[in-house]
């Protein structure tokens, strides 16, 4: 049904307005400086003219919604997300189990592991880095990580289950998106954990790429959604007792 596509739409629509809504906000209230900026300092002057952007106000994802207004958005922003996504990755699991069961195993697997993002994507967006620093890092951690093996799979599942005739365009669509969401992911990592500003800053530019990218990336969606519809759902329950026949017998 046509309705069904609601979801991966109101989820993309969601993550990306809200995130880059929040970003706004932070550079217009001078919380952190804006991504164009490439000038850092290591103390600001109290009678400087301009803004001086430092280490403190590198324009994270995670700096951008410490700091109120902004961080009531940040959490909203999240909260919804991480609802959305579970309920993307339930409904895209049951699709498969529906069109093709031979990829069962996988499909739970990767079930399994969209679950743990939704979950990190909700700690991050309740803990805030000032309050709960470890909490907060550890829940966007855990969100990149899993997300970025979420594509992956998907992406495989993509080019071996046939459900909507879309595929010999949408595999090598979601191929590209799954190999900026790894490199995004890797060059944060790696850019983050250096001590100069300028690669701290292309951290950021990275966060700010693989959380657009994962958003592009569940838009293309909107294919499969519309062939979805509530039948399919019950095949979670019915799989459920077959599980359970087996184990009995």
């Amino acid at each position: 049904m046509v309705c069904w596509i609601v979801i991966p739409f109101t989820l993309s629509a969601i993550s990306l307005v809200g995130s880059w809504t929040v970003y706004g906000l932070a550079v217009s209230y001078k919380h952190v400086c804006p991504l164009s900026n490439w000038k850092y300092t290591d103390v600001c002057h109290p009678n400087a003219s301009e803004q001086c952007c430092t280490d403190g106000n590198m324009p994270m994802i995670s700096s951008c919604g410490k700091n109120p207004p902004e961080n009531s958005l940040f959490t909203a922003t999240f909260n919804a997300a991480a609802v959305l996504f579970l309920i993307f990755c339930i409904c895209q699991h049951a699709h498969i189990l529906d069109k093709n069961s031979n990829y069962a195993l996988l499909s739970k697997a990767n079930l399994a592991i969209g679950c743990l993002a939704a979950f990190g994507a909700f700690v991050t967006g309740n803990c805030n880095p000032v309050h709960v620093r470890w909490l907060h890092y550890l829940g966007a951690a855990l969100g990149f990580v899993c997300l970025c093996f979420y594509t992956l799979i998907l992406t495989i599942l993509t080019s071996k289950c046939f459900i909507t005739g879309l595929e010999r365009f949408l595999a090598p669509l979601r191929i590209i998106l799954t190999v900026v969401q790894a490199l995004s992911t890797i060059f944060y990592v790696v850019f983050f954990v250096q001590p100069e500003y300028n690669y701290k800053h292309m951290s950021a530019i990275c966060e700010w790429t693989l959380s657009t990218n994962i958003q592009l990336f569940e838009l293309t969606y909107v294919a499969e959604f519309y062939y979805f519809s509530s039948s399919m759902l019950s095949v979670l329950i019915h799989k459920r007792d077959e599980e359970k026949s087996l184990i009995l017998s």
